[in-house]
């Protein structure tokens, strides 16, 4: 996918203007949704549905819990929604201020465009094989997870959105497994 004027296709959904500017300077080409805020009005829904019937779109939100409740709504409401993701790392500023994508280094930004998840539902993976791997349940799990959702490009969650995701995503038990060995074994 080429990530550069017209040859973008996809309408991007961000949380607001800092991101939509952000994007631009890197993307001058790229067309944005604005969901100003976690709320996200039926009216912005409604857009983003009617776009969604002759385009692509491309959730791309904070990596925080507002921009978690965004995704999760803009999702519900289009199911085929591909989802982009930059880790909590790549979205902290300079200095001052909350996780945005706003504040994501132009790598940080092509690397998650061009690695976008479709939501599917075929995944092996049950909730106790995830706890048995140690991504929930012990004092370890948040950094373990953080570290696997950095691997698979998935962002980072709490417990019980994380194992969701990796469902939603179709990352079977093997897949999991593998991962979560490299990222303890420092691969």
């Amino acid at each position: 996918m080429e990530l550069n004027n017209k040859n973008f296709d996809a309408v991007v959904v961000v949380e607001g203007k800092d991101d939509t500017a952000h994007l631009k300077q890197f993307f001058p080409g790229i067309e944005t949704i604005e969901t100003n805020g976690s709320a996200v009005s039926t009216e912005t829904l409604a857009l983003i549905k009617k776009v969604a019937q002759k385009r692509d779109i491309i959730v791309f939100t904070d990596p925080d819990f507002n921009g978690e409740r965004i995704r999760k709504i803009v999702t519900q409401a289009v199911p085929t929604a591909k989802q982009a993701f930059v880790t909590r790392k790549e979205a902290e500023p300079e200095f001052s201020g909350s996780l945005g994508v706003e504040h994501a280094t132009r790598a940080a930004l092509e690397r998650a465009l061009a690695d976008l998840h479709e939501t599917t539902k075929s995944s092996d993976l049950t909730f106790e094989q995830y706890r048995k791997l140690g991504l929930a349940t012990s004092s370890s799990s948040r950094k373990l997870r953080e570290d696997v959702g950095v691997k698979l490009g998935i962002g980072y969650a709490n417990g019980k959105q994380f194992y969701k995701r990796l469902v939603m995503f179709g990352i079977n038990f093997n897949e999991l497994r593998q991962t979560v060995s490299e990222v303890e074994n420092g691969k």
